[in-house]
């Protein structure tokens, strides 16, 4: 299957991984050559692929905030669980999983993954049923950090078995009762961190296979954070606490 990814940032960090087959690629006339439009033009002259500039509003059809250029490529090449397992022990580093139970919202998923790539995850797991998973939307809400992550969709209770015998501990971003503050756990060793749903959180089954439920601390007057902020604070908390160990 085919579909269209716009934007420069999404475009441009398409080609540079180089993971999905490509089709055409396409330039508004005229359009502003700034950004990554130069470095993308070269990219696909590397690849042979050659670019059709075609009126803006032809773009216009294909989405809404292109910033003039799109790309139509095969569908996100979505991974097995074992190749993210694997990843850790290739990079010799503690095994570092982010785990989204129920993200529905597209933007909150790609503000996590942006996250997530950015300190360096190992991968994301997300279940089999009520989730977003990797659409054009999803790319650009993560300004294309996807094509950089090692994703799988899987039974969350069986991942989280298989996790749990490889040594690493299974930390629940939960602010309710029962959760206790994250400084209070050790946050550098081998760790799949759960972020749920924005409004119900994580399933019953998925919080009781927890091994510590973790909440932020909260200081002001409103008594909960976004989904993606939440999620993307504990992944920069445990980084910080990796590098102070290495």
């Amino acid at each position: 299957m085919k579909e269209w990814i716009s934007g420069r940032n999404p475009v441009y960090e398409t080609l540079r991984a180089g993971r999905r087959h490509i089709f055409r690629l396409l330039l508004a006339k005229g359009g502003d050559r700034g950004g990554h439009i130069p470095e993308i033009i070269k990219l696909a002259r590397t690849r042979n692929i050659e670019f059709e500039e075609v009126p803006r509003t032809q773009l216009d059809g294909l989405a809404s905030h292109h910033q003039g250029i799109a790309l139509q490529a095969s569908t996100y090449p979505m991974v097995n669980a074992v190749d993210v397992y694997n990843r850790a022990q290739e990079l010799s580093q503690p095994m570092f999983i982010l785990i989204l139970d129920e993200i529905q919202d597209p933007q909150n998923l790609g503000t996590l993954f942006r996250s997530a790539e950015a300190v360096g995850i190992h991968g994301v797991l997300l279940p089999f049923r009520r989730t977003a998973t990797i659409t054009p939307a999803v790319v650009n809400a993560s300004s294309g950090a996807t094509e950089h992550l090692l994703v799988a969709q899987v039974n969350l209770a069986q991942a989280i078995e298989e996790l749990k015998a490889a040594g690493a501990w299974i930390i629940g971003l939960e602010g309710g009762e029962g959760s206790q503050p994250i400084q209070d756990v050790r946050l550098d060793g081998a760790l799949a961190f759960v972020v749920g749903g924005e409004g119900s959180g994580m399933r019953s089954l998925t919080r009781k296979m927890c091994d510590h439920l973790v909440r932020l601390p909260m200081h002001g007057q409103v008594d909960s954070l976004n989904a993606a902020v939440a999620g993307s604070i504990v992944l920069y908390m445990a980084l910080q606490a990796r590098e102070r160990k290495r």
